[in-house]
């Protein structure tokens, strides 16, 4: 086919695609600039770099940003590490592995709002939860789980809803892997531990890649489980850069201050992603 046709066919969707990010983009880009409360609308004009300013110096700054980092590494560890235990788990044939498979996948399609609720309700409510129910059995007082740790409640709550996405990445991967070399390792006399560090981890290297990447773009912007739950308290113990531009934009109405938390959120996330494509890309070149 002709380049040049292939070319102007293309163009429509490029030009639309090019639309729809740029135009959103620039939107906030230009109200960050300006002072636009909805609280004093008739107080406006162009400000310059004093809500990105006024966003930096917020005392919730820097708890949320270490908050957001504390979180991302936490997910990105428990969900790898557990996708990877147990996808090789399930790699072994044995009866009813199909609907293990399906039980293990399906917290993943469960909405992020819908997840948190259970957890909140069902699970870590120190009065009526399953955690408090055991608690009680043994004679032990049950945890405020929200109130006293509501960080770590955040984590639990996210790497169980992203864990299945791990282990169907590293389940499909492990499929591919070559039989042959790991029957000769066994021959050889190699014991699970020399064949997962020397065949199956290096065969995963790539998965892993891809679903670190992935994973960490996605939980940068982690929103419905801390809304639903925590609020971002007690304090800011629990609150993200995502919920606190909420805060900005939704409680104290200053559109301005809460776009230029979003340009600083699109950079942070620009630049972990620049890191994590070089690492893939080297990975997937080995």
């Amino acid at each position: 086919m002709n380049p040049t046709l292939v070319r102007w066919l293309q163009a429509p969707s490029i030009i639309v695609l090019f639309l729809w990010m740029i135009v959103p983009l620039s939107m906030t880009i230009y109200f960050s600039t300006i002072r636009y409360n909805l609280l004093y609308p008739e107080r406006t004009g162009f400000i310059g770099l004093q809500n990105y300013e006024f966003f930096w110096t917020d005392p919730s700054f820097f708890p949320a940003l270490l908050n957001t980092l504390v979180l991302v590494g936490s997910v990105l560890v428990i969900t790898v590490v557990l996708g990877l235990a147990v996808s090789i788990l399930i790699d072994r044939p044995f009866r009813g592995r199909g609907i293990v498979r399906v039980m293990l996948i399906s917290p993943f399609f469960i909405m992020p709002t819908v997840s948190a609720l259970i957890w909140k309700n069902m699970l870590m409510d120190p009065n009526n939860g399953l955690f408090a129910f055991f608690a009680n059995v043994i004679g032990a007082t049950p945890i405020e789980w929200l109130q006293d740790m509501p960080l770590a409640s955040i984590i639990i709550m996210v790497s169980w809803q992203w864990t299945p996405f791990a282990i169907l990445i590293f389940m499909t991967s492990l499929q591919s892997q070559d039989q042959e070399q790991k029957e000769a390792a066994t021959l050889d006399g190699a014991g699970f531990w020399s064949q997962f560090r020397h065949l199956t981890l290096p065969h995963l290297a790539r998965p892993i890649s891809i679903v670190i990447l992935i994973q960490m773009i996605f939980h940068l912007a982690i929103f419905a489980e801390i809304f639903v739950t925590t609020g971002g308290g007690p304090g800011v113990q629990s609150t993200n850069l995502t919920y606190l531009i909420y805060i900005q934009s939704q409680q104290a109405f200053d559109v301005g201050v809460a776009s230029a938390g979003g340009v600083f959120a699109i950079i942070l996330a620009n630049i972990v992603a620049i890191f994590l494509i070089r690492a893939v890309g080297k990975t997937l070149t080995v």
